[in-house]
């Protein structure tokens, strides 16, 4: 097939859309020979996507549709979309509109891939920190360009929530963590929120790892998170990153510089 079909113009919302789709016409996949079959065809559906020749929202045709254009059986097919489904890539529905429907998947989606792939690897804290002073600071003049007011009063009141945490003796690593993700979300790039998703269990590692050594570091912590945000407000590009610069030196400066990630 050498160009997309035809597609109707996009008047309903939500479910009643995609099962009105008709099913992806004949002839879109090949025939498939090999011991791993059904990754042939998570191939070829990904390769489709990429190519644009199958869009968010169209409807797979039914299984036995897929057994006869691919010449493979029913348990290959499954196969094959049970992959599809768990990348995010195909909704399985059920019902008189159910079927397999083409999806985006989405960054939290894909972060979470990589987050899997973090967590195998032998990443240790000072990596984490170091990365992290490369990413961070590199991020800071689209924070101080993009962040909307709805930006800062999220983080002002992530602030205030931390600030009382500290008083009252259980702010934790995983507030900080939430804090530096939400910072991210500023720069409304949805590779930088993948990324920063990706990294949330390495980032967490490495902050225990540091508050292991100083217990109290959430306090001042917590302070220079709220100087930060008030850096952006200012739109203070170099002042945001000397802030940051110290706040994530600090923690590189007492996370081991050796040894596997605990």
């Amino acid at each position: 097939m050498s160009s997309r079909p035809n597609r109707s113009p996009r008047t309903e919302t939500g479910d009643e859309t995609s099962a009105k789709r008709p099913a992806a016409p004949e002839g879109l996949f090949k025939t498939v020979s090999s011991s791993r079959v059904s990754q042939l065809i998570v191939d070829q559906i990904r390769l489709l996507l990429k190519e644009e020749r199958l869009q968010p929202g169209d409807r797979l045709p039914s299984e036995r549709e897929l057994c006869v254009q691919f010449g493979v059986s029913r348990v290959t097919v499954r196969e094959a979309l049970r992959s599809l489904e768990a990348s995010g890539l195909v909704e399985i529905r059920v019902g008189a509109r159910g079927g397999a429907f083409v999806t985006a998947p989405s960054s939290r989606r894909v972060g979470e891939g990589l987050a899997d792939l973090l967590s195998l690897s032998p990443v240790t804290a000072s990596e984490v920190t170091e990365a992290r002073l490369v990413f961070e600071l590199g991020i800071v003049p689209l924070i101080v360009e993009r962040a909307t007011e709805e930006d800062l009063d999220a983080l002002r009141a992530l602030c205030d929530e931390h600030a009382e945490a500290v008083k009252q003796g259980t702010y934790d690593m995983e507030m900080s963590a939430d804090f530096h993700t939400r910072v991210a979300a500023c720069t409304h790039n949805a590779a930088v929120e993948m990324l920063v998703q990706s990294f949330h269990g390495p980032l967490l590692m490495s902050l225990r790892e540091a508050q292991s050594v100083s217990p109290q570091m959430g306090q001042r912590g917590s302070k220079e998170h709220r100087q930060f945000v008030e850096a952006i407000a200012a739109r203070d590009a170099e002042a945001a990153a000397e802030i940051m610069r110290t706040h994530l030196r600090r923690t590189a400066s007492r996370v081991k510089t050796d040894g596997p990630a605990k």
